[in-house]
């Protein structure tokens, strides 16, 4: 019944619990001459906006250390930031931290792919899971994230299909 549950989870005794092995939930800061752009892979639903959008910023391919803030003017880099959907990316300009955006609340069913969350929709859990930013996040649909309730892009790895939404 996606995008709803129907209790499947409970029948195949799948966990809402968090692996061991997950991402660390930890913010790594990159500091720039003009920004200073935040990064927790941790909530990260690898949705890849960043690296298709400013792909000379975001490397994927040049782990650990793959943001690279001064290969981009900063326009660029704030509008390229403010389409993550689950709130890894941040940035700082001066002094203040630029987390939240203000958006109408809504929930959008990623096609074969996350629950995406703006506009301040509060995430209350029984494991008490806090998101990166409190005006969006995504959720996992598939059952198989490491890091529940958040998607950390598992679903591509099971080729988890959807084809009504």
């Amino acid at each position: 019944m996606k995008p709803y549950c129907d209790g499947t989870h409970s029948k195949i005794g799948s966990s809402g619990e968090k692996d061991d092995d997950r991402r660390p939930n930890e913010v790594i800061e990159y500091v720039g001459k003009e920004i200073t752009i935040y990064d927790n892979r941790g909530v990260c639903s690898a949705d890849g906006a960043c690296v298709r959008e400013c792909p000379e910023v975001f490397q994927k391919d040049k782990k650990p250390n793959w943001i690279f803030p001064d290969e981009a003017g900063v326009k660029k880099i704030v509008k390229t930031i403010e389409h993550c959907p689950s709130g890894a990316l941040s940035y700082k300009i001066g002094k203040e931290r630029v987390q939240d955006l203000e958006r109408q609340p809504a929930i959008k069913v990623a096609k074969n792919g996350t629950l995406e969350f703006v506009g301040y929709i509060k995430l209350v859990d029984d494991m008490d899971s806090k998101p990166e930013s409190k005006e969006h996040y995504t959720l996992c649909r598939c059952g198989a994230s490491k890091n529940k309730p958040f998607c950390d892009n598992y679903h591509k790895k099971l080729e988890f299909t959807d084809d009504k939404n």
